[in-house]
Parts: C-alpha cells; sequence; structure tokens
C-alpha cells in the first residue's frame, strides 16, 4: 500500500516548493501573457542548453533500464525531448530573432549547469530509482503548471506563450509524466527507509532547482564575472 503512494508522498513533502512555483512571477507572466519576451528569451536559450544535458540523463536511464518496457520508456523521453520539445525551442526562438547557430552556442549560466551537474551526477553514479526521482520534478513539475495555466483558459492570452502552454498540457506530455510518476511507485517496492529518504531528498533538490531556474531567467542571472 506504501509503495502505491509513494509519488503521491514524495510530492506533498515537496508542495510548498511547487507551489511558489505556479506563483512565480516568470510562470504567471507566461499565464497572462506579461512576460517580458527578452526574459523569455533568455529563459528558452537556458532551457536549450538544460535539455542538452537531460537528454544525456534519459539515454544513460535507458542503458541502466533491467527490462525492454523501462528502456522503451527512456527511449521515448529521449526521443520527445531531442526531436520535439527542443524543436520547439528552435521554432519559438527563429520567430523571436535568435539564430539556431546562436541556440546552439549558448552557455549554460550558474543555475542551469548546478541543476544539470545534479542530474548528470545521479545517472552516472545511482540507481534507476534514484534517476527517476531526481528527474521527476521537472516532467510531472512542467505537466502540473501546463494544465494549470490551460486551465485557466491562458493558453490563449499571449501568441508566444500559448503554444508553450498548450505542449505542457498536452495529453502525450502529460502521460509520460504519469508513466515515470508510475515507474518510480514500482521502483520503491520493498526498498528500505534509508533508500527511500535519499529518493526524498533528489527530489526536494530537483524541485528546488526547478524554482531557481525560473527566477533564474525571470532575472536574467548569468555569471557575474
Amino acid at each position: 500500500m506504501r509503495a502505491e503512494k509513494f509519488t503521491q508522498s514524495i510530492r506533498s513533502k515537496a508542495e510548498h516548493i511547487w507551489r511558489r512555483e505556479l506563483e512565480h512571477p516568470f510562470v504567471r507572466g507566461l499565464g497572462n501573457g506579461t512576460l517580458d519576451l527578452d526574459c523569455f528569451r533568455f529563459y528558452l536559450r537556458q532551457d536549450y542548453a538544460f535539455l542538452i544535458e537531460y537528454s544525456r540523463v534519459f539515454a544513460l536511464a535507458a542503458a541502466k533500464s533491467r527490462d525492454l518496457a523501462t528502456m522503451g520508456l527512456f527511449a521515448g523521453l529521449l526521443n520527445e525531448t531531442l526531436n520535439s520539445e527542443m524543436q520547439l525551442h528552435r521554432a519559438y526562438c527563429e520567430r523571436l530573432g535568435v539564430s539556431e547557430a546562436d541556440l546552439e552556442t549558448t552557455a549554460p549560466a550558474p543555475v542551469t549547469h548546478a541543476y544539470t551537474r545534479h542530474l548528470l551526477a545521479t545517472a552516472y553514479e545511482d540507481s534507476l530509482a534514484e534517476i527517476v526521482a531526481a528527474v521527476l520534478p521537472c516532467q510531472l513539475g512542467y505537466a502540473e503548471i501546463g494544465k494549470a495555466l490551460k486551465g485557466a483558459g491562458n493558453d490563449h492570452a499571449n501568441p508566444h506563450y500559448g503554444e508553450w502552454i498548450r505542449t505542457y498540457s498536452s495529453p502525450e506530455f502529460i502521460a509520460g509524466a504519469e508513466r515515470l510518476a508510475k515507474l518510480l511507485d514500482d521502483l520503491t517496492i520493498g526498498l528500505a527507509p534509508h533508500d527511500l529518504s535519499v529518493l526524498d531528498r533528489l527530489f526536494l533538490t530537483s524541485s528546488r532547482y526547478e524554482y531557481l531556474f525560473w527566477e533564474m531567467s525571470y532575472k536574467k542571472e548569468d555569471w557575474p564575472v
């Protein structure tokens, strides 16, 4: 019974972080259409740099999978990231005056660098359950934000941001996040309390980085020196 509710349990522990994400002025600006375009350009470039490393994490997770179904799940997430999500960023940037060459040579800002190092270290060094706990706040968090913004009728508030909202509230994206959450529930069956606490910590750390990513993008925080 405990294992069936593990993802819900760690999500509840992170509620205060996720609530602040949804209330962040960057996210609110996406919803009501008032977000400054320069902030959005900065976000797109940094998120593109993030997604390159995120793809490596999914590839490593596929390699660590012990059955074809799990391998297929991560292969699917890798494909969606490389060929759908990153294409969305390229199309956005073309419309907003950022060339593909400029996008692909964007250097990770401090938060982007730290967040991706956290994910890659987990992917290289730790178990599959730990990888899923670390990546789930990104997948599930974007699905929650996308659903919340679309549910409030905000997907047509601004043509620049409506496509973003529709992408992350789409049935396909939500289904991928839910499959990942179900996998974590399955992987935690029979784990000792100490092992579960490690997963809690990874999930909370990634949740904090998600908040910091919005904050970084809103303030356009790059390297100070």
